[in-house]
């Protein structure tokens, strides 16, 4: 039986007898799939694919994807020289961050490209670069995203410079004589074909006003289904609409872009499980619900509790070996003693929901697919004390190899002083 499209029921039992639980497991070419697909976005100027490593930032998954040839972005100062030390080139590295690293200069010594996210941040390249080439990120006046948790444009976001403020960055700019190459938009997660066209064409507005510009840098997730009723995006549709923009741009004014897109939940998400154990099995009455509870929770997997997320859970359980098969609605929880650790939720994180699944019993084996993005990067890490999963990385033979050890509790306190 497959439970999910990368990993039979026997190779999941396999991993956990020899990693033990909880695990994530990550295939290798189911990645690689996904990668390819992104590298086959159309522009006729030029592209380049950077990985948001924020996604899932382990060591082997940034050699995997830049093996392929496709770049890096990193949102923090910490993330660029995490890249570097996992052996990326720093001219492969774009570094877009809320917060100004204090050790620009030393990450602008290695290479990476550095795009401004606000005034201050431009101010701060041009005292320590000076007449050199920069990129600055803009808030293009519109967000697109499943949540308001996860639109990182419109006027509610602070995330790059508003649109409208683009004078002063020209002012800026001049006044440390900075020729701006690129320019970087983001307006969220999950948006469709309509709203990428919308994002570039107000984009490129930006960039009428920067007449040195030759990168144009749209920022923004790909929606991935992890659930039957959720859709994913069709990348053609996507990549036909920006083209059609920016073939009107250069018609236009002469001026080819290159294009840089930056997905990280679409090259990552559908390829993870977390493979976890069945620690109880509990139950509130006739009027309540069945609660399964983990020897995982908060600690591996937020979106739930975050978002409202959901994802794809299955049983595996004894009765696979026999027929017919007999099934129960259960609450799936986590082991936190955080009453929002909630594996399935209903429309909002504050909602429970009862799913259908085998009927379990303590110690079976509980699957949680599509978790490869956001989630052992995007935890409640050493929550209630709790140590951090191990990792491994399924190869395309099929051999595991593990990417990172479980941590101990002698890792978790020693800096405590």
């Amino acid at each position: 039986m497959v439970i999910f499209p990368f990993i039979t029921d026997e190779v999941l039992m396999a991993l956990k007898s020899e990693f033990e639980t909880p695990l994530f497991v990550y295939s290798e070419a189911e990645l690689m799939r996904n990668a390819k697909t992104m590298l086959d976005f159309h522009n006729p100027y030029g592209l380049t694919v950077r990985y948001a490593m924020k996604a899932l930032p382990n060591a082997a998954i940034l050699r995997l994807f830049d093996s392929m040839g496709i770049h890096i972005d990193a949102s923090s100062g910490f993330e660029a020289e995490r890249a570097l030390l996992a052996g990326i080139k720093g001219e492969k590295i774009s570094l877009s961050s809320q917060e100004l690293p204090r050790n620009l200069s030393a990450l602008l010594d290695s290479g990476i490209l550095f795009n401004a996210c606000s005034l201050r941040q431009l101010e701060a390249f041009g005292k320590i670069r000076p007449n050199h080439e920069v990129g600055v990120r803009f808030n293009p006046g519109l967000g697109s995203g499943g949540s308001r948790k996860t639109n990182v444009g419109g006027p509610s976001a602070s995330f790059g410079i508003w649109y409208e403020n683009w004078k002063d960055v020209a002012a800026t700019a001049a006044k440390y004589g900075l020729k701006i190459v690129r320019i970087h938009t983001h307006i969220g997660s999950g948006a469709e074909a309509e709203a990428w066209q919308r994002a570039a064409e107000m984009s490129l507005d930006i960039v009428r006003q920067f007449p040195e510009v030759t990168i144009l840098n749209l920022g923004g997730g790909f929606k991935v289904g992890r659930v039957p009723e959720e859709k994913s995006v069709d990348t053609r549709l996507i990549s036909s609409a920006i083209t059609q923009k920016l073939e009107n741009f250069a018609e236009e004014t002469g001026r080819q872009l290159h294009l840089e897109v930056e997905p990280g939940t679409y090259l990552v998400a559908s390829g993870g499980v977390l493979i976890t154990t069945i620690d109880d099995i509990v139950a509130t009455g006739q009027e309540g619900y069945e609660f399964i509870k983990l020897n995982a929770g908060l600690t591996e997997i937020m979106r739930p509790a975050l978002y409202g997320a959901h994802h794809p859970i299955m049983v595996l359980t004894d009765q696979l070996a026999r027929a017919p098969f007999s099934y129960k609605k259960y609450v799936v929880v986590g082991h936190c003693c955080e009453s929002g650790d909630l594996i399935t939720c209903g429309e909002t994180p504050e909602t429970i929901a009862s799913i259908e699944l085998l009927e379990a019993k303590v110690g079976d084996t509980l699957a949680i697919g599509a978790v490869g993005a956001y989630c052992s990067a995007m935890c409640a890490k050493n929550y209630n004390s709790f140590p951090e999963a191990a990792e491994v990385l399924l190869r395309e033979d099929g051999t595991p190899i593990l990417i990172r050890k479980r941590q101990t509790l002698g890792q978790i306190i020693e800096n405590e002083l």
